[in-house]
């Protein structure tokens, strides 16, 4: 096989080929993938080539924060939100939970993870959200592998028809925002915390008063409290999910696992962050903030305005109505300028019943701080929301919840602490060359690093039994694809392929990516035709034998050689 690495062992081989096809479940039954990928892009030529992109030129001289803010709209410009359950094709779940039994029961699995049962609560009932996500399409076993991109494969998206970008899911573009905030925006892995939940990926970054990414965008903590639909959707997984793993430099904590590797103090201090940046006091701006998302309130209010030296009134959901198309807000400064732009046909002469005027609220929160910490101003507030709308108390309920949101996290109270004696200790600083030498020398002792040189795809320093495990395995694309293909089209089509692939060095693609993105190195175009052909004729054996130059594939009564670049030296019978 490969004797620049030990073979892996038997019982870990299932976790460590689960590094090179990173599917939603493996990552939830195997945490320590999922900082795998973010050092596996750390290591990516192809991250370190932004820094020289003119962007991010005089980045240095931004604050960390604007520095971010440059990242992102270089990601929303390359890359494209990706969703497509059908790009890494299908699998069943008796097959998936076959692989994992004994790891983690189905009632956990049901609670966690979309394929297999899980939904949300009541609030995606209401969305509807397997039909949101294409999942009601799989009402039976048979389910979507949902897999996770390397930045070489988010890039290879261009390749497809229907993507002038790149592209990626959400776990995707998670573990790409952490990498190029290290590698780019020099932010310290220590101060970035990623977070899975069933449905979603993101992170929280300890920049400012936090930063929340949520796939391609950010989001602030004076956008959290902003009250917009696009804020809505990204409060989502943090308002309506647990959150199942949590995973940092210093390791991960699983609500489901005993085992944590996370430094507790590190872990302290993202929860308080994040507690903090979930949590603001109740102001005006706050006030009408909530009203504009929880529009089903506004009808509880109204509005005072002089039109001519006389007081009228107007239902507050009319001002929002056409809050959509001005440059001016019900919630801050601009109010009045707001309400000038409104024909005075839309304006009442006298106040309307049971409804809560808000004017009046301007004058009480000038004299009145409303801190959710102290129960008497949170009464305070309440006594002067009374009125005869019979939604008056709920919507004090709401609001309270809308300032404050406790997120459901992994608590470490009752977990064994895993000590490992080597540590991860990198730098912004640090050259490329530095940052894998270093990784390389924590392989032995920390399977977060080890693992991280398989999700890197690198054949020349690792076991290729795992990567021929998965590629033979959980590869159902090319599979599905080629159906309609003879056995002499499928060489003929293989054989005219790009000579080319996507992956630097003595790295390989998947037979499956191979596919997608219609190219391949000689020897990664062998093993997506050993892929194909062992599924069509299971009977015949096959020989793959590769020296660095020429790939020779021998199967039944075929044999086929192609030129290689990878310096990858196999002989294998599969």
């Amino acid at each position: 096989m490969n004797a620049n690495h030990p073979a892996i062992p038997p019982q870990d081989l299932e976790k460590y080929s689960s590094a090179l096809t990173l599917s939603d479940m493996e990552i939830f039954i195997y945490p320590e993938l999922l900082f795998s990928l973010v050092l596996a892009n750390i290591m990516s030529p192809k991250l370190w080539a932004w820094r020289n992109d003119p962007w991010f030129a005089g980045l240095h001289k931004l604050t960390p924060y604007r520095r971010i803010l440059r990242l992102k709209q270089f990601i929303i410009d390359h890359y494209t939100f990706n969703l497509d359950l059908d790009t890494w094709g299908l699998t069943t779940q008796e097959r998936e939970l076959a692989r994992f039994r004994g790891l983690l029961d189905e009632t956990a699995l049901a609670q966690s993870n979309a394929l297999f049962g899980y939904e949300g609560d009541k609030y995606y009932f209401d969305l509807d959200i397997r039909k949101h996500f294409g999942l009601d399409k799989y009402t039976s076993s048979v389910i979507p592998y949902w897999k996770t991109e390397t930045l070489e494969a988010m890039d290879a998206f261009r390749f497809k028809e229907g993507y002038p970008t790149g592209a990626g899911e959400c776990v995707s573009l998670s573990t790409l925002y952490a990498a190029a905030m290290f590698v780019v925006c020099g932010i310290p892995l220590e101060d970035i915390f990623l977070l899975a939940t069933p449905l979603h990926s993101q992170n929280f970054v300890l920049v400012n008063d936090g930063v929340l990414t949520n796939n391609r965008r950010l989001v602030t903590k004076n956008m959290w409290f902003n009250g917009t639909e696009l804020t809505d959707k990204a409060q989502r997984a943090l308002r309506h999910e647990q959150v199942t793993v949590v995973s940092h430099i210093s390791g991960h904590v699983h609500c489901f696992y005993r085992d944590t590797t996370i430094d507790p103090k590190a872990y302290h201090r993202f929860e308080q962050h994040l507690r903090k940046f979930l949590t603001t006091d109740i102001t005006m701006e706050i006030l009408l903030n909530f009203l504009r998302q929880y529009s089903s309130l506004q009808s509880c209010f109204q509005l005072r305005h002089d039109l001519n030296g006389h007081a009228h009134y107007i239902p507050v959901e009319k001002v929002y109505a056409y809050e959509h198309a001005s440059t001016f807000k019900i919630s801050d400064d601009t109010r009045s300028k707001l309400l000038d732009e409104l024909d005075e046909d839309e304006f009442f002469p006298a106040p309307m019943e049971n409804r809560i005027l808000l004017n009046k609220f301007d004058e009480f929160f000038k004299q009145h701080r409303v801190n959710l910490d102290k129960p008497e101003q949170v009464e305070r507030l309440m006594a002067e929301m009374e009125c005869n709308c019979t939604r008056n108390r709920s919507a004090v309920q709401e609001l309270l919840s809308f300032a404050r949101l406790e997120p459901n996290l992994p608590a470490l109270g009752g977990k064994q602490h895993v000590t490992h004696l080597a540590h991860i200790q990198l730098a912004p600083t640090m050259t490329r060359e530095e940052i894998m030498a270093h990784l390389a020398g924590l392989r032995a002792e920390l399977p977060v690093a080890d693992l991280a040189f398989y999700a890197y795809r690198d054949l020349a320093h690792c076991d290729a039994v795992p990567f021929l495990k998965a590629a033979l395995e959980r590869s159902p694309v090319s599979l599905k694809g080629a159906e309609q293909l003879g056995d002499d089209e499928l060489l003929a089509t293989l054989e005219k392929l790009p000579n080319a692939s996507i992956y630097d060095g003595a790295r390989l693609a998947q037979p499956d990516e191979v596919w997608n993105y219609r190219r391949g190195d000689g020897l990664e175009r062998a093993l997506l035709l050993a892929n194909i052909w062992k599924a069509r004729h299971p009977q015949d054996a096959f020989v793959l034998a590769s020296d660095g130059a020429v790939v020779t594939l021998k199967f039944g009564a075929h044999e086929v050689g192609w030129p290689t670049g990878k310096a990858v030296a196999l002989n294998v019978t599969l």
